[in-house]
């Protein structure tokens, strides 16, 4: 199956989903979308305008969310999304390893856990943050108790507080023109053909939407995503120096 005929799949079941919730009068929830299934939802957003579409990933910047469809006005209620955080920490913290991102998934998918399910892991100082599906929640902690060498433990945040937030760094960064690619070289310190290369294999997204066009001019309060090097956030109008070159502030999460 190529991935058009993967779109589609998406697609067609998130219109499933929102005639189902409009029809019949309830909350319905997909599973966690992938960045290339978000700018999919994103395609026929004005469509499902109908049943109330909205996007929750269990913190704000997620990358990996699910759509709820539901109006909270004509049903008289709310319903919360159905997502969990996990805090994975090591059993013995002095003799850990140093686990990427890589390690916790590898682990879960040894569990036999389908990656729609999950949501984002934000590792990092040999530990892990899981957002995943509340029925899956059990289950994990549960099962989960080694990742590589490293035994684990489980335990589920229940104070939003519990979670760290990530403090970006703030960068200022000189560039000949606001297109996407020129800042993309910037921020990241990539020469112009690899940034192009993560144009060409579809891993920019500005504002959660997939961007072929690095010539798109940036502005203030866009989101540029690079699959594989983060994200930044541009936080200011541009200023001319002398020299002609833009200066801008942004905001990286690495």
């Amino acid at each position: 199956m190529n991935n058009k005929d993967e779109i589609t799949l998406v697609q067609k079941h998130l219109r499933d989903l929102a005639d189902r919730s409009y029809k019949q009068d309830m909350f319905t929830f997909s599973s966690f979308l992938s960045m290339a299934e978000i700018d999919a939802y994103y395609a026929i957003e004005r469509e499902l305008a109908y049943a109330s579409p909205k996007l929750f990933g269990g913190y704000d910047s997620a990358e990996r969310m699910l759509v709820r469809f539901g109006n909270e006005d004509t049903l008289g209620y709310t319903q919360e999304p159905p997502i969990v955080c996990i805090h994975i920490t090591p059993l013995m913290e002095k003799f850990a390893d140093n686990l990427s991102h890589r390690d916790f998934l590898g682990a879960l998918m040894n569990l036999g856990i389908e990656r729609s399910v999950l949501g984002d892991i934000k590792a990092g100082d040999k530990q892990a943050y899981l957002f995943c599906l509340d029925s899956m929640a059990d289950f994990i902690c549960e099962n989960l108790d080694q990742v590589k060498h490293t035994h684990v433990k489980c335990s589920c945040i229940t104070e939003a507080a519990q979670f760290p937030q990530d403090e970006p760094a703030h960068l200022i960064i000189q560039v000949a023109s606001e297109r996407a690619d020129a800042l993309i070289s910037k921020v990241y310190n990539l020469s112009r053909n690899d940034s192009l290369e993560l144009f060409r294999a579809g891993k920019v997204f500005i504002n959660g939407r997939l961007c072929e066009n690095n010539s798109k001019a940036i502005t203030m309060g866009d989101v540029i995503n690079a699959r594989g090097y983060g994200k930044f956030k541009v936080v200011s109008e541009p200023t001319t120096t002398k020299k002609g070159k833009l200066t801008l502030n942004v905001e990286a999460y690495r």
